[in-house]
């Protein structure tokens, strides 16, 4: 079953809807300083400083966010060339682990993810190699700042908490960073999600693998309308 086209709970709806609006503003934010600094250097030759470094930023947020969003609605695009050849039984056990194969990379990625994190918001990293095994003492990273992006005066309350008082000259990076853990962890939770429909049998695999086939075969209804 496509989950795409599941009922939804009436929270289910707010949560999809919210996450929705949240990867429309990054796209609508990307599209303004793009068509503004376009606008600036090509008329008054001139350019928004921190625009390529916010448009980059964004765009890691989009990616980021939008991998666990294409789980959950089922748009990551796969091959089944194989897996269509086995019976029922087969396509199941192959789906099954899949999924715990794909639970296991994502655990990865979000060890890898707060580690890389960790020492710019003042964390400490995990111990070991392939699951954290402990705290370990991690050198505080969280004054170095971006680039061009500046420093916005309702963030100032952070400050004390992360900068020991210090005055950020431009916006920190563990913020802009943050999305790596946030979005391998949301990552990680939309594929538990999705292994337990599989288990449950609600849904039939983590990919959609006929959006080729569909665009054929909507081309074909419309050339046969005309």
């Amino acid at each position: 079953m496509n989950t795409r086209h599941a009922p939804q709970s009436r929270l289910g709806q707010i949560v999809n809807g919210l996450e929705e609006t949240f990867i429309a503003i990054i796209l609508g934010a990307m599209t303004l300083i793009t068509f503004v600094n376009v606008i600036l250097r090509y008329v008054f030759n001139s350019s928004l400083i921190w625009g390529l470094e916010a448009t980059l930023i964004l765009f890691a947020w989009l990616v980021l966010f939008g991998m666990s969003y294409a789980v959950k609605v089922t748009a990551h695009l796969g091959v089944d060339a194989i897996i269509n050849i086995l019976p029922d039984r087969g396509r199941r056990v192959m789906a099954i682990v899949s999924a715990a194969l794909c639970v296991a990379y994502a655990f990865l990625l979000l060890k890898g993810a707060w580690d890389y994190w960790a020492p710019f918001g003042g964390y400490q990293q995990t111990g070991g190699r392939w699951f954290p095994t402990e705290f370990i003492k991690t050198r505080d990273q969280a004054w170095y700042v971006t680039e061009t992006i500046p420093m916005f005066d309702w963030l100032r309350f952070i400050e004390p908490i992360f900068n020991q008082g210090e005055v950020y000259e431009k916006l920190p990076r563990f913020i802009p960073y943050a999305i790596l853990p946030i979005g391998c962890a949301l990552l990680l939770f939309r594929l538990l999600q999705a292994s337990v429909g599989i288990l449950r049998g609600t849904r039939a695999s983590l990919i959609v693998s006929h959006e080729a086939e569909d665009a054929i075969e909507d081309v074909r209804h419309m050339n046969y309308e005309e």
